[in-house]
């Protein structure tokens, strides 16, 4: 398994597991949706794979990991981080930084980081934007707190500094994340779901569909987010797979810290007959939505048409 380099809200890396074998065996066009942190659609053998997301930040980031030399993007990694004096412990250990590993890098890193992102935003600002500032914006992402990615309003990245660095379990993850990007027949789109041209796949492709939750409080339900219309109008998107005979899976939970998708249940009573729910098994113990009364934990589901 190929494990996403980014630490994207809702990453399904670990569902991966439940979620392939209940895949087709034979895919033609894979369609990633939102695509995310690309955890699913990087693993797919298919002869075609379209990764789909409105965050158009991530797309270009990814591109830039396909389209340009490893060496290079790992060359330019290495000297921002030298050049902003930021910790690298794979190299030095952290007692050259004068931290430890319980209390992270944060305070060595601070002062480094934010010039950074005041650099990034600079040239967001500017539209100065090339392979070069797509790679700083990597750098940002894996010093920023918990490795996660945010934007104001202004499309300024606004995330503080987190504790930890480019370490060696995440040079190892964006080493092979790249080599299997660069051989994968795949391309990248950024529209709402809603304007994919459906007539475009046969009864051969398969759409996976990971869209934000609607009842959990992630970060990409602040500033708007997800709505009960967009979950409606997602449904009546798949229903219209369904019709044209095209094979999709959704991931999204039925219930989550005692709320429930009631939007979601009524759809599935509507369609008994013709959608499979199938319940995974999840752990939250080290995620966002961890909750102390277990018995309001969330159900995971995939829902499938075939």
């Amino acid at each position: 398994m190929i494990q996403s380099p980014l630490n994207y809200t809702g990453g399904k890396y670990r569902l991966l597991p439940q979620i392939l074998p209940n895949f087709p065996e034979k895919v033609g066009v894979f369609v990633d949706l939102f695509c995310g942190g690309c955890n699913v659609g990087i693993n797919i053998e298919a002869d075609k794979v379209i990764y789909n997301d409105l965050n158009r930040n991530l797309l270009y980031l990814y591109n830039t990991f396909r389209n340009l030399d490893k060496d290079t993007t790992f060359y330019w990694i290495y000297h921002i981080i030298k050049e902003y004096n930021l910790s690298l412990v794979s190299e030095h250990g952290y007692d050259f930084y004068n931290c430890d590993s319980s209390k992270g890098l944060g305070n060595y890193n601070r002062e480094g980081f934010l010039k950074l992102r005041s650099d990034f935003n600079n040239k967001t600002l500017s539209h100065n934007e090339d392979y070069y500032y797509y790679i700083m914006l990597y750098v940002i992402i894996v010093y920023a707190f918990n490795n996660q990615i945010r934007f104001n309003s202004n499309g300024e990245f606004n995330l503080p500094v987190g504790k930890r660095d480019f370490n060696n379990k995440i040079q190892d993850k964006l080493s092979k994340f790249i080599d299997r990007l660069k051989t994968q027949n795949s391309i990248f789109t950024c529209q709402d779901f809603r304007n994919f041209d459906i007539n475009t796949l046969t009864e051969n492709d398969f759409v996976y569909a990971d869209p934000p939750y609607l009842i959990t409080c992630a970060t990409y339900n602040e500033q708007g987010g997800w709505t009960a219309n967009d979950e409606r109008d997602l449904l009546i998107f798949l229903d219209n797979l369904n019709e044209n005979k095209i094979k999709f899976a959704l991931s999204n939970v039925l219930q989550s810290k005692g709320k429930e998708n009631k939007i979601l249940q009524a759809w599935l009573e509507k369609n008994v007959n013709h959608y499979r729910t199938i319940h995974l098994n999840y752990s939250y113990s080290n995620s966002n939505y961890q909750t102390k009364d277990k018995t309001k934990s969330s159900d995971e589901v995939l829902i499938i048409n075939y």
